[in-house]
């Protein structure tokens, strides 16, 4: 498995991963009328001085993404939101835990950044797991966040991971 910074070029590759993803009710938030394309190519160029966005290829196929994304405003400019896909027909493989372990790595290496955060559906128990295993901590449930469908919701749970603390802990 190789790690390295998403392209442009992977724009497409990503995109239907999260439409295959979306399929799945409650892994992704987006709908699938509600992933473009474009969209993809632009957050990749953004990605630089912004976060990291990065790729996970085995034998030359992307086989997940993820991206690190530092929060905008000033007082929050220390938090960096992670949105991780393993691509269907992926999970299980190890993609997941490469793919955090890369981004931890490169948050250890910018002293701005003291905490990673994400939101991870309550029905995702895999995902929360994997979460836990890398160090990130509950920091509390959002009920009925998501919409699954006209009567169907499902709470967020939200995770942090604060870098500084990691390495003083070893």
């Amino acid at each position: 498995m190789q790690i390295r910074d998403a392209v442009p070029e992977d724009a497409v590759a990503l995109w239907q991963a999260e439409l295959e993803t979306v399929a799945v009710p409650g892994r992704l938030v987006s709908a699938p009328s509600e992933l473009d394309l474009a969209s993809f190519r632009t957050k990749i160029q953004a990605a630089v001085g912004r976060g990291s966005y990065v790729v996970a290829e085995v034998d030359g196929l992307v086989c997940g993404h993820a991206y690190l994304e530092l929060m905008p405003l000033a007082a929050v400019r220390h938090v960096c939101r992670l949105t991780i896909v393993v691509h269907p027909g992926h999970t299980g493989t190890g993609i997941g835990t490469a793919l955090i372990a890369h981004l931890q790595e490169w948050a250890r290496r910018q002293p701005e950044i003291r905490k990673i955060e994400l939101l991870v559906r309550a029905s995702n128990v895999g995902a929360m797991r994997l979460y836990a295993r890398m160090g990130f901590v509950e920091e509390g449930r959002l009920r009925e966040r998501v919409r699954l469908d006209a009567e169907t919701f499902v709470d967020d749970i939200a995770m942090g991971w604060f870098p500084r603390a990691h390495v003083e802990r070893r």
